[in-house]
């Protein structure tokens, strides 16, 4: 891959805050990932809602609803980093990443989210027990909805 091309990857990453990215190009493949700080989930995401994007000029955008509230089950949330579609799977014809009541240590996959035709790795933040799944495979999620609850 060309270093033109990784490093606009590396600005799409910056642009839409991402923190990995993995790029197949026959059968070549690139991955880039950043450390430092997670984005808090307080914070407004780095990109318009796609209401705001089609909005003529001058014409104030409607607001864009809030994330959905933290399930009431006991734990920590791993919430969406941007919004797209929840896989549980790697493929169609394999298992789930996890199931409730799954073991899992900080930094296995839980699921994917495409973005832009870009599939993104959520991983676990903690070690921990998986008590709720809360998205379905196939479902559009928000930044900021909850996704999975790790105690």
């Amino acid at each position: 891959m060309e270093l033109e091309r990784m490093e606009s990857l590396a600005r799409l990453m910056n642009d839409w805050g991402l923190t990995g990215i993995e790029v197949w190009e026959g059968e070549n493949r690139v991955r880039l990932e950043r450390g430092g700080p997670a984005v808090a989930p307080a914070m407004a995401p780095a990109h318009p809602a796609p209401a705001a994007l089609h909005q003529p000029a001058g014409e104030p955008a409607p607001q864009a609803a809030q994330p959905q509230a933290q399930p009431a089950a006991a734990g920590k949330a791993v919430t969406s980093p941007m919004v797209g579609v929840f896989y549980a799977a790697p493929a169609p014809d394999q298992p789930p990443f996890v199931s409730v009541g799954d073991r899992v240590k900080k930094g296995q996959v839980l699921c994917i989210i495409e973005a832009m035709k870009l599939m993104n790795e959520i991983t676990a933040e903690q070690d921990g027990t998986l008590r709720e799944i809360c998205a379905q495979n196939g479902e559009l999620v928000e930044y900021g909805q909850p996704l999975f609850i790790v105690e």
